[in-house]
């Protein structure tokens, strides 16, 4: 399946990453789960445009979200928010602490990327501090999967006898790997840590869906 899909965007030729993040951002607004999708840009397209591509696509289809919720669905997004009370203290969290809310929870995996874009747009956040700060704080996870996705790729390659590695090429790709996830683990948890000094209310074991 990665094959024909690999397939499908060579034929887009030079287009194929633009191609590939118009479907991300769309992908996004329809809450369609990112992780795969971020890990497939890894393995289609290396690790440098693979992160280019994710990080613009899935800024950009948090920013479309955070519209839709604030001008063009708000009343259908407010009732569904309302049932789940992890908004309430989203909501509060984002009146005291703005922007640094916002990365915060972009850091740490409290809650689902698709539906914090939903939920911002329904907070007092303006958009572009929301959005900018989306986009920074969004880099760490995405820098994290695309090497991920990048290194599977490889991997298979090898078994697959498509392509032969160094000894130096494969400690070069493990030990970016492992400092990738450590550093990741690492910002995660402080986030967490900080999230919950700021807003206990936001803790996972509040959530009662």
């Amino acid at each position: 399946m990665v094959d024909r899909f690999a397939e499908t965007i060579r034929w887009w030729g030079d287009l194929g990453p633009a191609a590939y993040g118009l479907f991300y951002a769309v992908a996004v607004v329809a809450l369609v789960p990112g992780t795969p999708m971020t890990v497939a840009a890894g393995a289609l397209f290396g690790p440098v445009v693979g992160v280019v591509v994710v990080s613009l696509a899935s800024t950009t289809g948090a920013g479309l979200a955070f519209l839709v919720a604030r001008y063009f669905a708000r009343d259908a997004v407010l009732r569904w928010a309302r049932r789940h009370p992890r908004y309430h203290a989203i909501d509060r969290a984002i009146g005291e602490g703005g922007w640094r809310i916002v990365a915060l929870l972009r850091l740490s995996p409290l809650v689902p990327f698709n539906l914090q874009n939903y939920l911002y747009g329904l907070t007092a956040i303006r958009f572009w501090p929301c959005v900018l700060t989306s986009w920074v704080a969004m880099l760490p996870g995405t820098v994290l999967y695309v090497y991920l996705g990048h290194a599977g790729r490889a991997g298979l390659e090898a078994l697959a006898g498509r392509r032969g590695r160094s000894p130096a090429e494969w400690t070069l790709l493990a030990v970016g790997l492992a400092a990738t996830l450590l550093v990741s683990v690492y910002v995660t948890a402080l986030a967490r840590r900080a999230i919950r000094r700021v807003s206990p209310a936001t803790e996972p074991g509040e959530d009662t869906r």
